[in-house]
């Protein structure tokens, strides 16, 4: 089985970005080099803020939506541990 992760990136203008992938080092490096991610481009310095691995694919990409649609405030709130993620939702 191939491992799914969810990944934070804060941006030089303290905006944040959310993605998945299965491979977190090979994902940033693009993302620094300016491929991929459209909304990256031109925000650098990246900074990889948060990381965790969520497993299945499926799973991952709903976790993904979810976080996406959240306001700022939250996302700071799962970067400070005080909201919990788990492998389906967020609590």
């Amino acid at each position: 089985m191939i491992n799914w992760f969810l990944y934070i990136i804060r941006c030089k203008n303290k905006s944040l970005y959310t993605g998945i992938t299965t491979d977190i080092k090979r994902r940033f490096k693009e993302h620094q080099e300016g491929k991929g991610s459209k909304y990256l481009r031109g925000k650098s310095p990246l900074e990889l803020v948060f990381k965790k691995k969520i497993g299945k694919k499926g799973r991952a990409l709903r976790l993904e939506s979810a976080i996406k649609k959240l306001p700022k405030e939250k996302k700071e709130m799962i970067l400070k541990r005080k909201i919990r993620i788990n492998k389906t939702n967020i609590k």
